[in-house]
């Protein structure tokens, strides 16, 4: 029951994360849903096809598509309430807000649900297999987001994002045997947040490689 919760909670928050970009890109309704839906179960699909579950659990279980297409034509009705009013400053700010806490627990619960699932599907399953399998279920559904909205992985270039699902992944799995299971997930999903949040707050990132020389 609480690896349901977690999963519907995280499916709502990349729902919500995937359609608000869609209209800010200003697709029509069936683009929103799209990028919501994909949002929300890619990264689970990719991380079933890694570890042998044909067809995906997220196919199998329609459940999460329902509750990604029902927040993605919520998300969709309040823009569309709100399309004529200036947009001030709060908004945007509030916006932005919502996007990245949304996004942020979305990495945090589904980098956890990966690993849960990996250890559950799987016989003695490595470390590297563990860590990869729980990143590729919290940030393929936003890689394949951004590929489908035109955009430059946020993966690969904003407030350490990819690095703060390995961290989390890392915590979670070293916390597993020793807390037990519920435990090791709060916490990895609290880590990745919280950096995920001190990145943001901050403005943090990864070092990159910056002069004229490396332009076009």
């Amino acid at each position: 029951m609480l690896i349901f919760a977690i999963e519907i909670l995280g499916t709502i928050a990349f729902a919500v994360s995937g359609s608000a970009l869609a209209i800010k890109k200003q697709m029509d309704l069936l683009g929103v849903i799209v990028l919501g839906l994909t949002t929300a179960i890619g990264g689970g699909i990719i991380r079933d096809v890694i570890i042998g579950v044909i067809p995906p659990s997220s196919v199998q279980d329609t459940i999460y598509a329902k509750v990604s297409i029902a927040t993605s034509l919520l998300v969709f009705l309040v823009a569309y309430i709100y399309r004529d009013r200036p947009i001030k400053y709060s908004f945007k700010l509030v916006y932005n807000n919502l996007l990245l806490v949304s996004d942020s627990i979305g990495l945090g619960l589904f980098t956890v649900v990966g690993i849960n699932a990996a250890y559950h599907r799987l016989n003695s399953p490595g470390f590297f297999l563990l860590v990869l399998v729980g990143v590729v279920t919290g940030v393929g559904g936003g890689l394949v987001r951004d590929i489908m909205a035109g955009d430059k992985p946020y993966i690969f270039v904003k407030h350490i994002y990819a690095s703060a699902s390995i961290l989390g992944a890392i915590v979670c799995i070293y916390l597993w045997d020793i807390s037990g299971q519920s435990i090791a997930m709060l916490a990895g999903t609290s880590t990745v947040f919280l950096i995920r949040f001190l990145a943001a707050r901050f403005k943090l990132d990864l070092p990159i490689i910056q002069g004229h020389n490396f332009k076009e």
